[in-house]
């Protein structure tokens, strides 16, 4: 199965509005092991550099954070508890801002999904999760600053998701003010989102 990537215009939205026009978009990855794809189903927005929560929280310009001063669309994949994790960076030049990729409904290649994430016994496990979905696709820190519009790793056109339900992100307990910002978002009552984003 071959997707057409989106335009790049999709991703010029203000970053809360593009949080939630992710959702229902498919998210895919082509390896020479092949095509792997899953509809985003669950994001969360980081708007530095005003959010505590946000790598780039007071202009923070690191080696790691510097991909989000770029141009909206581009690939900002990080590792946390040695699992990678992957954001859409969003916003103008300059005024870094991200959406993580929280969850992803499996669509194409699950075989190879279940080889990558090898102790799995069922589809509602493979991807349920940022660490999960990465590992499952096969998005690694080699995908940093790529752009999501070119192959191997692009967002395809999907569903347009209207019943959206929000709530605080997860995970950062630390960030002050910012922990009770509601600015994660799902597709309401999908099996696929992350445990935490159920609640």
């Amino acid at each position: 199965m071959k997707y057409n990537p989106i335009l790049k215009s999709f991703f010029q939205l203000p970053t809360l509005e593009l949080a939630q026009a992710l959702l229902g978009k498919l998210l895919v990855k082509e390896t020479e092991d092949g095509l792997t794809s899953g509809w985003i189903v669950e994001t969360e927005a980081y708007i530095g550099p005003e959010d505590r929560a946000a790598h780039s929280y007071g202009n923070r310009r690191t080696k790691r954070t510097e991909v989000m001063f770029g141009p909206a669309g581009i690939t900002y994949t990080y590792v946390m508890h040695t699992h990678c994790l992957v954001n859409v960076v969003s916003g103008p030049i300059d005024q870094p801002e991200a959406v993580l990729i929280r969850a992803v409904e499996p669509k194409d290649g699950l075989e190879l999904m279940y080889q990558r994430r090898n102790n799995v016994k069922r589809d509602l496990d493979l991807t349920n999760g940022p660490g999960k979905l990465t590992k499952a696709l096969g998005i690694t820190m080699e995908d940093y600053g790529h752009s999501l519009t070119d192959l191997p790793l692009y967002i395809a056109e999907g569903n347009v998701i209207t019943d959206i339900s929000k709530g605080t992100r997860v995970g950062i307990d630390n960030s002050g003010e910012a922990k009770d910002y509601p600015w994660r978002f799902w597709m309401t009552g999908n099996p696929y989102l992350s445990r935490k984003g159920k609640s």
